[in-house]
This record gives C-alpha cells, structure tokens and sequence, in this order.
C-alpha cells in the first residue's frame, strides 16, 4: 500500500507511533463518518487522544510533556489528518498554541509556560483570533479592549471558526485599546470557559470539516484578567517575537493538515484504481486493471510528484523551523505561506484527481474521497488566503 513516508528518523518516528498507533488511527478513521453525517464533534476521538497524551507532545519533558519539535508533530498531525481530518484540524489549534509557546521560550519569553503546564494537565487551548472582515488578521483587530484602570480589559467583538468550540478550557484572543500608546494597542491573552460574558453561535453547518464544531464567539463584555494577558503590542507589521511564533505554529500545522489530506487521496486513489476493471484494455489491449492503462499510470504518476514536492516543501519548513541557529530574515513569511497555500492546493488537487481515477463509487456521498474532498475545501479559508500569500511573496521579490 503507497504511503508517504517523510525523511524521519526512525527515533523520531518511533515516539509519535507509539502515541498514535495505527489501532489508534483505524479506530479514529472508522469515526470519521458518523462524525460527518450528523455534524458532531468527535468526543471519542478527544478523549483518546488525550488519554494517550496527545494535548501535551510539544511541551517539554521537565514539565511533564513528550518533548517533540515541529519534525514530529507535523508527521503527526500529517497522518491524523490521513484518518480524520476535522479531528486533528480541530485539535491543531490546542497545538498551535503549544507552538507558539515552545517559540517563544525560544526567544526567551516566559509568559507561555501556562499553557505547557496546562496542557500537561490536559486542558485544551483554542484559536479565537479570526474576525469577519478582518484582513489584517493579526496585525489589527475590530474586537474592542476597554481597560478598567485595574489591568484588566472588556472585550467586545466577534470571532469567527473557533475551532473546539463545544470543548475548550482556554480561548486566545486579542482585541484593540484605542485609548492605549500606539506601542501597546493590541491586547493578548487568555479567557476561561467558566467566565461570564461569552457564547457560542449556534451556526456551523457546513459544506466540509465539520467535526471541528468551529463556531462563532461572541465576546460580550467578558473580562480579559491582568494575569492572563500575554502581550501587548502595536498595530501593523511588528518585530515583535509573538506575531512571528503565531504565523509560524499556525501555518506550519495547518500546512501539515491539508498535507496528510492529500496524502491520504492519493493512497484511497492508487487503491481505488487497482480495483477498477476494464473491458475495453482486456479485449483491445491485454490487460483487465485500469491501473495498466498507460493514460491513467500517467495521471497518477503526476499525481505522486506532488505529493514528493509536497512531502519536501513540509520536511523543509519543519526542519528549518526546529533549527535555533536558521535566521531566514525576510524569507520566513514567503516559506510560511507558500507551504501552506501549497498543502491546500495539493489536497483539493488530490481529492478531484481520487474522484476521477476511483471512479463513479467514489461520489457517493459516504465514500472517504467525498467526505476528504469537502474536507479539503476549508483550506480556501484559512488565512493566508492565496491573494495575500502572492502579496507576500511579492513584496519580498519587489520590496
């Protein structure tokens, strides 16, 4: 059975079958329909990857956590996505987290140890960053932070795809201080799910990823502690360490989500076309399985250099992102979103390609290709969208 098999060590493959065997994934992977069919989060995938310590791989050891570097989770997170994509898209916002905050102890910055401590405890962390009509992202927000004289702030303002919605204990956020110094307008930090002032909008039923429950937050005068704030920075393109460790963790994981997708519909479409048969190459040609017809060894051949260009583009940016010493300067930001508009191409390219080669079976709606393609166009959403990923990349061609 073709499987992509990134350039790992085998100690450092070894840690992440462990925790994720393939037990493990078949019984995620069986899950995954239901999941779909009835727009659930999937609790049984939650509970079992937390029971094996899922929620802790990238904390340290002398904390308590499995240590990984961003090698291993995006191998892990890669064949996750292979199994269920809404669960481990749903869980990469815990590990988002956990990333930014192994990258900025890497610059020496302490206040994110809570969440390695907290995840080593099994508390869940979510991403609620995104805002409609804010394409800015992190650069500026339209959720108002109102400071009480007291260190703390009144958040008002929407965010959109909290994924994790039904189950987090922690939510990311930030929001704008129109009264603060231009230095310190943009206020982050961390809500708790048992404070007053929240709640989730009961909208997410959509065309894909749909166990990802990523609901829309109304933040309606819920209070941002003194001593969950994590930084406070100024609007626009900064230096500042955090924005650096959010575009870094964030697309680095999402780029390995949409990855293991394609994996996977490449693996579903090699299979599907050995069981296709063919009468006109047995009585033509000589040959019964569709996978002897030259014009679809070819389609598929193509099909597996993509998924070899993709497996590199990912082993680079995870490697490069583990080395302390790597100083890319402006070139990070290009790698960064090129790898993840790239992970989203290849995916939907290798679900539409899976439905083609497999054949009329594979459009029923219960298949895996179908669920995998609706699953793969969620990627189009996913900041940075693929105008602002050229822009980037432009400016840093052209200044």
């Amino acid at each position: 059975m073709f499987t992509i098999s990134p350039a790992l060590s085998a100690a450092a493959k070894e840690p992440v079958h462990q925790l994720l065997t393939d037990e493990l994934l078949e019984r995620i992977r069986q899950r995954a329909l239901s999941v779909d069919e009835t727009n659930a989060f999937p609790h049984e995938d939650f509970d079992e990857l937390k029971a094996a310590g899922y929620l802790k791989v990238l904390a340290p050891t002398d904390l308590g956590g499995h240590g990984w570097d961003f090698q291993q989770v995006v191998y892990a997170q890669r064949l996750l996505a292979g199994a269920a994509p809404a669960t481990a898209l749903a869980i990469n916002m815990h590990l988002v987290w956990n990333g930014v905050a192994r990258l900025m102890a890497r610059a020496g910055v302490t206040e994110f140890e809570r969440v390695f401590t907290d995840s080593v405890a099994g508390k869940i962390y979510a991403f609620g960053i995104s805002e409609p009509g804010n394409d800015a992202v992190l650069l500026d927000s339209m959720t108002t932070a109102t400071p009480d004289g007291e260190g703390n702030y009144t958040l008002e303002g929407l965010k959109i795809f909290t994924s994790m919605s039904p189950v987090f204990d922690r939510l990311g956020v930030f929001g704008k201080d129109e009264s603060a110094a231009d230095a310190e307008k943009l206020v982050y930090g961390f809500i708790d799910r048992d404070q007053d002032g929240w709640s989730a909008v009961e909208n997410w039923d959509m065309l894909g990823m749909r166990g990802t429950q990523s609901k829309a937050t109304k933040l309606e005068g819920i209070k941002l502690l003194a001593e969950n704030i994590v930084r406070k920075i100024p609007v626009g393109p900064s230096p500042d360490p955090l924005i650096f460790s959010i575009f870094a963790s964030f697309l680095t994981l999402i780029a390995a989500v949409y990855t293991g997708i394609g994996d996977r519909a490449v693996q579903l479409a090699a299979e599907g076309l050995q069981q296709r048969s063919t009468r006109v190459g047995a009585q033509l040609h000589g040959y019964e399985s569709q996978a002897e017809d030259p014009v679809m060894r070819d389609r598929i051949g193509a099909l597996g250099m993509e998924a070899v260009t993709q497996d590199a583009l990912m082993q680079q940016l995870a490697q490069t992102l583990d080395n302390a010493e790597a100083d890319l300067g402006p070139a990070w930001f290009p790698l960064f979103v090129t790898a993840r508009t790239k992970a989203t191409a290849y995916a939907l390219h290798a679900a539409t390609s899976g439905l083609e080669l497999v054949g009329g079976a594979s459009f029923h709606r219960t298949h895996e290709l179908s669920r995998i393609y609706r699953d793969a166009t969620a990627g189009i959403y996913h900041p940075s969208s693929k105008k602002a990923a050229r822009a980037t990349v432009s400016d840093w061609l052209l200044g």
